[in-house]
């Protein structure tokens, strides 16, 4: 049976759960509160995690064939289960680690706008939607372009480390919505109302159709996702090759961003040290594409993957507490 199947299932699933958040569990437009975010958060993370169980048995016993041909940068043959849920595991952090500073982005983009909470989900429901045929794309190009020239790794490389300088030194104040080319291209060609109504993207008035404020949100947060993407994609390369891996530990990471946000978007400003701890990640995943790569084994490459692991976990950690104590020191 082809691996394909396995694809179809996934990408089924994920329908399925959007489906159910759009169509049951937020029917009607609500604001969240930070209690249902977090528990929304935490079933996301379950989730996440019951599904690693799931790529566990799929790779320990090669369902469908997976596991068995992976990308032309891997040193294994085969990727056993233990492997693979560690390699999705890791993947999986990087990507949630990296989410948090798109969380700072969009809630700046909702304070400009002046989105009412009531509606934020479902500006972040469709942008995720987004985000996943998007992200697919370039997943897919990605894995495609590492097989036929693995030196690529180095220009992945590469790009992480500028990501992280570039992240050290810039201030997210400057971000400009108005200047955004697609807010220029809508306002430019078509009309726009001054007022939200509701929680609709457009609206007919007076047999005239109208894009609302709301759908210039979508399309802010929409290409801000495509630039973090950019810089974070990247990042799970170097933690595999496999592109079931990545799309898989990627996607559930993005599923989680809308609960996440609101669990976190009115407090992230106080954990002063995550952005520190971001821009580490970044430099450690980068130098380890950098350098790693040309002299990969078997064992050395699951023990840096192991490596890899346990750092990300110490250096979120650090960031954590060590923004904690400062807040508790300034008070």
């Amino acid at each position: 049976m082809s691996v394909i199947w396995l694809w179809v299932g996934f990408l089924t699933l994920v329908f399925v759960f959007l489906a159910l958040d759009l169509g049951v569990f937020n029917r009607k437009s609500h604001e969240i509160g930070i209690g249902e975010a977090l528990r929304w958060t935490a079933i996301w993370i379950a989730v996440a995690l019951l599904f690693n169980v799931g790529v566990y048995f799929m790779y320990e016993y090669h369902l469908c064939g997976i596991g068995r041909h992976v990308a032309a940068g891997d040193t294994h043959a085969e990727l056993s289960g233990a492997q693979a849920a560690v390699k999705f595991f890791t993947g999986y952090l990087v990507e949630k680690s990296l989410s948090l500073d798109n969380i700072f982005v969009i809630s700046l983009i909702f304070a400009y706008f002046g989105v009412p909470a009531i509606y934020q989900h479902r500006v972040l429901f469709w942008g995720i939607l987004g985000a996943l045929v998007m992200r697919g794309v370039m997943i897919g190009l990605g894995s495609a372009a590492l097989q036929k020239w693995e030196w690529l790794i180095y220009v992945f490389g590469g790009i992480l480390l500028i990501t992280a300088m570039k992240m050290l030194f810039s201030k997210h104040e400057a971000v400009h919505p108005e200047k955004n080319p697609l807010v220029r291209l809508v306002k430019r060609f078509f009309s726009v109302t001054s007022d939200f109504h509701h929680n609709y993207f457009f609206v007919q008035i007076e047999k005239q159709w109208f894009f609302t404020p709301l759908f210039l949100v979508l399309l802010v947060v929409e290409s801000s996702d495509v630039v973090f993407a950019v810089d974070s994609i990247p990042a799970i390369f170097g933690v595999t090759d496999d592109p079931f891996l990545i799309f898989t530990s990627n996607i559930f990471a993005i599923l989680g961003l809308r609960s996440l946000y609101f669990a976190l978007a009115a407090m992230i400003q106080k954990f002063r040290y995550l952005k520190i701890s971001l821009v580490v990640i970044l430099l450690y995943v980068g130098a380890k594409m950098m350098f790693s790569h040309p002299i990969k084994t078997h064992h050395v490459e699951d023990l840096m993957t192991w490596i890899s692991l346990g750092m990300i976990v110490l250096i979120m950690i650090v960031g954590i507490v060590a923004s904690l104590l400062r807040k508790e020191t300034t008070k």
